[in-house]
């Protein structure tokens, strides 16, 4: 299948049998392609992956569900907030993003059972584990549920967090609403890891990570299928 039902269809597919995906947000944004996978199947293997074919931040998607109810701040509002204190932080704020209104980036983590933390390894106990502990602290009090991550995870680490907007693909449609559109659509638990792919001195092209998912026979959509298809989802439900 080849038509854009059928590339949505086997994206989803492949994600709940743990295979990556590509993702290529927009001509009028980013124009960059993630390698995207569900974190609940990401292991030292799919980190090396994302170290050696994407060459980008390596970093977790959090659904508003789950970055709400863990109290994961954005971090431009963590800077605001320390300003008072710390001057430099409020000039740091990112108010002047080329392609969108606000950066998603929330804390960085590791587990609190790795060593440094940046290991293959390391990363995929720490991007496992958020997953695991987002279905546990579902239906769990926030206060709780609070807890329960202070005990697990410390930060700063070398897996960035970054939120997804309450409402995805609504009035923002970065990799991060795409990819929580899509494990959400796939029924998977809703966080998302992924990696921009890189070619030096850019990010390669639309074009090339086309050819590579060709090569590597996995699914390249763009992002206006993904925001179609959520619609659609949506509207069914």
């Amino acid at each position: 299948m080849t038509d854009a039902n059928g590339r949505i269809e086997s994206a989803l597919d492949d994600l709940k049998a743990g295979k990556f995906i590509l993702v290529y947000d927009s001509d009028k944004r980013e124009r960059e392609t993630d390698l995207i996978i569900a974190s609940q199947f990401v292991t030292p293997e799919s980190i090396q992956t994302l170290r050696l074919d994407g060459g980008g931040i390596i970093f977790l998607m959090a659904s508003y569900e789950i970055h709400n109810k863990l109290g994961l701040p954005y971090l431009s509002d963590v800077f605001y907030k320390a300003g008072s204190r710390w001057p430099l932080l409020k000039d740091l704020i990112p108010n002047d993003i080329p392609y969108d209104t606000k950066s998603s980036f929330s804390v960085t983590i590791n587990h609190r059972k790795t060593f440094t933390g940046v290991t293959d390894k390391d990363r995929a106990l720490t991007i496992s584990e958020f997953a695991r502990t987002a279905s546990e602290v579902k239906e769990m009090d926030t206060h709780l549920a609070q807890k329960l991550f202070g005990s697990r995870f410390r930060s700063p680490g070398h897996v960035a967090i970054c939120n997804a907007s309450q409402k995805p693909l609504e009035n923002r449609f970065g990799h991060s609403e795409l990819g929580i559109a899509l494990v959400k659509m796939a029924g998977l638990l809703p966080t998302a890891t992924g990696c921009e792919m890189m070619d030096c001195p850019n990010a390669l092209t639309k074009e090339e990570a086309a050819e590579y998912a060709r090569e590597k026979d996995l699914t390249f959509l763009e992002g206006v299928e993904i925001i179609d298809a959520w619609k659609n989802w949506n509207e069914s439900k």
